[in-house]
């Protein structure tokens, strides 16, 4: 049985796509998963499962469009996965000063080397980035909604969703007590 993070993209943001995590709980746990926890109302789901990731991401997809009538991209890590992610953050996150944010992109795929080497060119200011196979390590110097870097994102040419420090210390946290 392998545990898996499912991370949701773009819903319950500015009234739009807006899923209950108490539905999104019910759906998962009708096709299938266990030990269902739900983590904020941005889309962070834990459980437990044996089918492959990719099929499983498929599969949680599909339902979600057909439970909620619209399209949700679903990004899955397994909890090794996560845990290395966690422990391997090249930026410092203890202590940060006001304003300054460490951020994680987690994406679909591997990025395509024409977004590799366009996000290059990006004028960042004071925002850094380091990626790591299909993770990208976000520092921002102010706020990511200021951010020319964070606005950059898709040009990596796959599906992105973005999570705080905070969320994905939490969801570290909820993967060890699973």
């Amino acid at each position: 049985m392998t545990i898996y993070i499912a991370l949701l993209r773009g819903i319950n943001v500015g009234g739009h796509k807006r899923i209950k995590m108490a539905d999104l709980k019910q759906l998962l746990e009708t096709i299938g998963l266990r030990k269902v926890k739900t983590y904020i109302q941005s889309g962070n789901v834990l459980f437990e499962s044996e089918e492959e990731a990719d099929l499983l991401r498929q599969h949680i997809e599909e339902e979600i469009n057909k439970t909620f009538g619209f399209p949700v991209p679903v990004i899955l890590r397994t909890a090794l996965e996560f845990e290395r992610i966690f422990n391997n953050c090249p930026f410092p996150t203890e202590s940060l000063p006001e304003g300054e944010s460490v951020n994680v992109a987690f994406l679909s795929g591997i990025p395509s080397e024409e977004g590799i080497d366009y996000l290059r060119t990006v004028e960042s200011g004071r925002d850094e980035y380091k990626i790591k196979g299909k993770d990208v390590y976000l520092y921002f110097g102010q706020s990511i909604l200021d951010s020319k870097l964070a606005a950059q994102l898709p040009k990596l040419g796959v599906a992105a969703t973005v999570r705080n420090w905070k969320t994905v210390t939490k969801l570290a946290a909820m993967v060890k007590d699973l």
